[in-house]
C-alpha cells in the first residue's frame, strides 16, 4: 500500500482520540543547527552512493548488518530492560529480545531474500500461494514460508489481503517498491522513532532504505536514548557509508527537522496529537493549509478491540483465553500502540460471567512491573476519574473498567490509554448476530484502526463457515489476529503493519501507509494472523494443531524470558544444542 493510495480511499468514519495538542518547542541551539546539518550533508552524499549499489551488494549488506545486530543481541535486550524498569534476565525480559533483536533479524532476513529473488529477474511473490479473499480480494499466504517458520510456530498463519481488484499478476509485478528502480535515488527521509518498543526505530529506517530508496536521519524518542549506542553498532554497516545517521533530542530538535528544507519524508510513530502538531502546527485548529511542506507517513496506534466470540469452552480453555486477553493488555506495562484494550463481550454467552471471572483473575496474577511510560500516571488518574467503580489491581497500577449502558461513546473507547488500562463492552447475541454486532461496534465506536482481535473456538468458527470469513473482511483494520494477538503480525516481517487504507492528513486515524513488508507488496489492504485456540497438549485433535505451550511471549509463561532469548540466539547462531535446549524451557511454560 503505498501512501498515495491509501489517502486516496474513503476514510473511516471512526471517533479521533482525544489528546491534547503538543506545545510549542522551543528554539534550537546553533550549535546543535550546525551538527544536525552537518548530519545531513553527509546523508545526501551517501544517497548518491546508496543508488550506486546493486541488488546484490544490497543483500550482502543486510548480511553485515545482520550479524552486527547478532552480536548485540543480548546488550540490546539488556538495555531495553533496564530502560523500562527491570533489571536484566528478569522474567519478562522476554519481551525486549522478541521485540528487539528477534523481530530485526526477521525483517533482515525477509529482505535479503526479496532482494534476492529481485536481482535474479523474479518476483518476491513467486513460489507465495496466492488465492481469493471475501470480496473478490488478491490474497498471498506469506507466513510460513519456511522449515524453521513451520516448526518453530506452528500452527500459526501470516495472511496479505490486497485492495479490492489488484490481480496476481499487478501483485507479483509491484513487488519490490522501491528496489525496482535501485538507481533512483530518494533522497534523505527523517524517522520520528517510537518511544516503547526497541525494533521499531530500526525497522522503520530499513523501510526507508528498502521501500523507498531513501537514506534516513533517525531521531530516537528520548526514552530510548539508552539504546543509541547499541543502535550505532548494530547499524554500523549503514552509518559508515552514509546512509543511516542516529541523533538524540526532544521537541525542539524534532520541530527543528520536520521543517528542515532539505529533508524529502517524514515517518512518525507515535500519537495522532504529535502527528497533527507536525502537519499543522502546534495547536492548530485548521485542517486546510498544511504546516509540512514534504509527504509523512505514520503509524499511530488506537484503541484496539478483543472481541470474544462465544462458544462451548472448557475451563482450561477459558482460563487459557483470560491468559492471552491479560497478555494483550499488559506486555510492556500496556505502552503498545497495539495493545488490545477493549474486550467485546456476548451479554448472551452463558459462560460470560465465568469467563469475566477469570479475566479479572488472571489481570491481577500477572507479574507486577513499572508502569514506566511518560505521563503514565495521568492516564492512569484520568481512568479512575471517568470509572469510579474500576477495578483495580497491583499496588493500583492497573485496572478492568466496565462500560455501561448510556456510555456512548466511552472514554474507554475513544481514548488511547497507553498504560494498563482494559475496558469490557457487552453487546447482544450469539453467533453470528454476535459476531457482525461485535464488528459494528468496533468499526464505528473505537478510536483508530490499527489492530483487531478475534478468540473463536474451532467449533463455532466451523458452524459460522463463509459467514465469519465475512465479518472478517467486514473489520476494518490493518491487522487482525484470530486466535493469536496482532503482535504476532508485528513481529512478522512478511506481514505489513499500518492503519486501514483510508486515512488522510485531516483525519489520520492510525496512520498513512505501512511498514515492515519485507515482501515490499504495494497496494496492500491488511494482514491476518491466524493461531490455533488451545496450546500443545490440548491442540492434539481439537482444532488447530501446534507444538507451541504457553507461548513465550504471554505475561504468565514461566520460561518466556528464557525461551524468547534462545529463540533469538537460534536466529543468530543456528545452533540446534541451543534450540533443543530452548524447547525443553519451552515445554515447562
Amino acid at each position: 500500500m503505498s501512501p498515495t493510495s491509501s489517502a486516496a480511499a474513503k476514510a473511516p468514519a471512526k471517533p479521533r482520540a482525544k489528546k491534547a495538542p503538543a506545545g510549542t518547542a522551543p528554539a534550537l541551539p546553533e550549535d546543535d543547527r550546525v551538527a544536525l546539518d552537518a548530519d545531513i550533508d553527509r546523508l545526501e552524499e551517501g544517497s548518491r552512493v546508496w543508488a550506486a549499489l546493486t541488488l546484490d551488494q544490497r543483500a550482502r549488506l543486510l548480511g553485515r548488518v545482520r550479524d552486527a545486530v547478532g552480536a548485540v543481541a543480548q546488550e540490546w535486550a539488556d538495555a531495553a530492560t533496564m530502560s523500562k524498569g527491570l533489571e536484566p534476565g528478569h522474567a519478562l525480559s522476554g519481551e525486549e529480545w522478541l521485540g528487539g533483536p528477534y523481530a530485526v533479524i526477521g525483517l533482515l532476513d525477509a529482505l535479503r531474500e526479496s532482494l534476492e529473488a529481485l536481482s535474479k529477474g523474479k518476483s518476491p511473490l513467486d513460489g507465495v500461494p496466492l488465492d481469493t479473499a471475501p470480496g473478490g480480494r488478491l490474497r498471498a499466504h506469506t507466513f510460513p514460508l519456511n522449515g524453521t517458520e513451520k516448526f518453530l510456530l506452528s500452527g500459526f498463519t501470516g495472511e496479505v489481503w490486497f485492495e479490492p481488484g489488484v490481480t496476481a499478476a499487478q501483485a507479483r509485478r509491484e513487488a519490490g517498491l522501491g528496489q525496482l528502480t535501485p538507481t533512483e535515488p530518494g533522497g534523505v527521509g527523517l524517522v520520528l522513532g517510537a518511544g516503547n518498543v526497541t525494533s521499531i526505530p530500526v525497522a522503520d529506517v530499513l523501510y526507508e532504505l528498502f521501500a523507498h530508496n531513501r537514506v534516513a536521519l533517525l531521531k530516537v524518542n528520548p526514552t530510548q536514548d539508552s539504546l543509541v549506542p547499541v543502535f550505532e553498532r548494530a547499524l554500523a554497516p549503514l552509518i559508515e557509508p552514509g546512509f543511516v545517521r542516529i541523533v538524540r533530542g526532544g521537541a525542539a530538535t524534532g520541530a527543528y527537522l520536520t521543517a528542515h528544507p532539505r529533508l524529502v519524508h517524514v515517518h512518525i510513530t507515535g500519537s495522532a496529537a504529535t502527528f497533527d502538531a507536525i502537519v499543522w502546527g502546534p495547536g492548530a485548529t485548521s485542517r486546510e493549509t498544511p504546516k509540512l511542506q514534504v509527504p509523512i507517513t505514520a503509524e499511530l496506534g488506537g484503541v484496539s478491540p478483543i472481541i470474544i466470540v462465544p462458544g462451548k469452552w472448557s475451563e482450561a480453555d477459558l482460563k487459557y483465553q483470560a491468559e492471552h486477553v491479560a497478555t494483550m493488555r499488559l506486555v510492556n506495562a500496556g505502552h503498545n500502540c497495539i495493545a488490545g484494550q477493549l474486550v467485546i463481550v456476548s451479554s448472551d454467552w452463558p459462560q460470560r460471567a465465568e469467563f469475566l471471572h477469570q479475566l479479572h483473575q488472571a489481570y491481577a496474577a500477572a507479574p507486577e512491573r513499572p508502569v514506566w511510560y511518560p505521563r503514565s500516571d495521568e492516564r492512569l488518574g484520568a481512568a479512575a476519574s471517568s470509572y469510579p467503580d474500576a477495578v483495580w489491581c497491583a499496588d493500583h497500577t492497573r485496572a478492568i473498567v466496565e462500560v455501561k449502558d448510556g456510555d456512548d461513546p466511552a472514554p474507554v473507547e475513544t481514548i488511547e490509554y497507553f498504560a494498563p488500562i482494559l475496558g469490557v463492552v457487552e453487546v447482544g447475541g450469539t453467533g453470528q448476530e454476535f459476531l457482525d454486532a461485535a464488528v459494528a461496534h468496533a468499526n464505528d465506536k473505537l478510536t483508530g484502526t490499527l489492530g483487531a482481535n478475534v478468540i473463536i473456538d474451532p467449533a463455532t468458527e466451523a458452524a459460522l463457515g463463509d459467514g465469519f470469513e465475512r465479518a472478517i473482511a467486514e473489520l476494518h483494520y490493518g491487522d487482525i489476529a484470530i486466535n493469536t494477538w496482532t503482535a504476532f503480525n508485528f513481529l512478522t516481517a512478511r506481514l505489513t503493519w499500518g492503519g486501514f487504507p483510508g486515512a488522510t492528513l485531516a483525519d489520520v486515524s492510525s496512520g498513512i501507509g505501512v511498514v515492515h513488508n519485507a515482501l515490499l507488496l504495494d497496494r496492500v489492504e491488511r494482514s491476518v494472523a491466524r493461531g490455533p485456540f488451545r496450546p500443545f497438549p490440548r491442540s492434539v485433535g481439537k482444532g488447530v494443531f501446534t507444538i507451541l505451550p504457553t507461548p513465550p511471549w504471554f505475561v504468565s509463561s514461566r520460561t518466556g524470558a528464557e525461551v524468547s532469548a534462545g529463540l533469538t540466539r537460534y536466529l543468530v547462531d543456528g545452533r540446534i544444542p541451543g534450540l533443543v535446549a530452548t524447547l525443553t524451557k519451552a515445554m515447562q511454560a
